[in-house]
């Protein structure tokens, strides 16, 4: 049976908007507020906040390029054996 979809949908719209709401703070509204301010203490150091998506995005593309890379190898193979059974 299962969780509703719209359960579902609605958590991930609740994640999506807060982790908006959260990176958006962090990286844009924070460098205006002095190092004092007691919203610094909530958030990694701002650094972070241009290499975790920097890191994300290459362990994505790597992801991916792997995923294509395997799914090609293994049609490849597919490809040989049909071959191979034709020829014998």
């Amino acid at each position: 049976q299962g969780i509703s979809d719209k359960l579902v949908g609605g958590f991930f719209l609740f994640v999506a908007s807060f982790v908006f709401v959260y990176y958006t703070t962090w990286a844009i509204f924070l460098p205006f507020l002095p190092p004092s301010h007691p919203l610094h203490d909530h958030f990694p150091p701002r650094e972070w906040a241009v290499w975790g998506p920097a890191l994300l995005l290459v362990l994505g593309v790597t992801a991916i390029g792997l995923f294509i890379g395997m799914v090609m190898y293994r049609e490849g193979q597919k490809k040989r054996s049909k071959a191979a059974m034709k020829a014998a």
